[in-house]
């Protein structure tokens, strides 16, 4: 379908009010998922977020890494090990994961930001003890997985308040120094409530929350925080999704405006959820 001049000058007059509603404020966006791994998806990601900071859209991007740490892994013939769907993270799988994602990944997707005209800043949670955070206790031992425990922004700020979209990859560091893998969700949520962000944005590879997880068409737009236990003990939130909501609540419960799961498969997909009434996955508000 060939889109004339007039549709695509009334897409702009439709999006006006959102830019000017979101002008000089906060989102934060979870990057992860297939839209981190395919390049026209990579590509339209990077595309969006560009186009949200050059119309005055202070756009922090956290992103995980878990497939290239996996690669990674595979290539020194060492096995990835998986507990509860967190990475189990040894010495060894905690060199290769800060190698990966403070180095290769931070750095490719801040090199795809320049490429398409923005101005990005690769960062850590080390960089300026951004991201403190503690050894996770639980039933399993999962070496050196970290909990966070505070989030200082200064340098978050200081990026934003001179135009540059910040690219954070996921470790942590305790009081001694030592240094944790974080999960990217945890993250980003702690940092949006840090930065009284206006939205929290997780990208994911899945609709959003649906009705029946079985039928894309049952996607629930809106959940308030207060619905988010009932909708646990009826099964309709499950498995892989707890811990994505679970950020979304305590982001919204930190302060943070509202929170969304979206569907990162979809082309662009930031774009139709924050400058279009339709919006494209679940949004979690109070």
């Amino acid at each position: 379908m060939q889109i004339t001049n007039s549709d695509k000058a009334q897409v702009l007059a439709e999006a006006l009010p959102y830019i000017q509603d979101y002008a000089g404020k906060v989102v934060v966006v979870k990057y992860g998922g297939n839209a981190m791994v395919d390049g026209a998806l990579k590509a339209a990601v990077m595309s969006d977020i560009v186009l949200l900071s050059l119309v005055g859209i202070k756009i922090v991007l956290v992103h995980g890494g878990g497939p290239e740490i996996t690669e990674t892994l595979k290539a020194i013939g060492k096995e990835s090990r998986f507990i509860g769907g967190l990475r189990y993270t040894d010495e060894e799988t905690l060199k290769v994961a800060q190698m990966v994602l403070a180095g290769k990944t931070n750095k490719d997707l801040v090199n795809l930001l320049e490429q398409q005209g923005g101005r990005a800043i690769g960062l850590c949670g080390i960089d300026g003890r951004m991201i403190s955070a503690k050894k996770i206790e639980g039933e399993a031992d999962l070496g050196f997985v970290g909990e966070v425990t505070g989030v200082d922004a200064t340098v978050l700020r200081d990026a934003l308040d001179r135009g540059y979209i910040p690219v954070i990859a996921t470790l942590g560091c305790g009081e001694d120094g030592t240094v944790y893998n974080i999960n990217a969700d945890s993250a980003a949520c702690r940092i949006a409530a840090e930065l009284h962000a206006e939205n929290l944005i997780s990208m994911t590879d899945v609709r959003g929350l649906l009705r029946n997880r079985d039928d894309e068409n049952t996607l629930i737009p809106e959940v308030k925080v207060s619905e988010v236990p009932l909708l646990v003990r009826q099964g309709v939130i499950a498995g892989g999704m707890i811990p994505k909501v679970e950020c979304c609540v305590e982001a919204v419960r930190r302060g943070v405006k509202r929170a969304f799961i979206i569907d990162g498969r979809i082309p662009h997909s930031i774009l139709i959820e924050l400058m279009t009434n339709e919006g494209i996955g679940t949004m979690f508000l109070g």
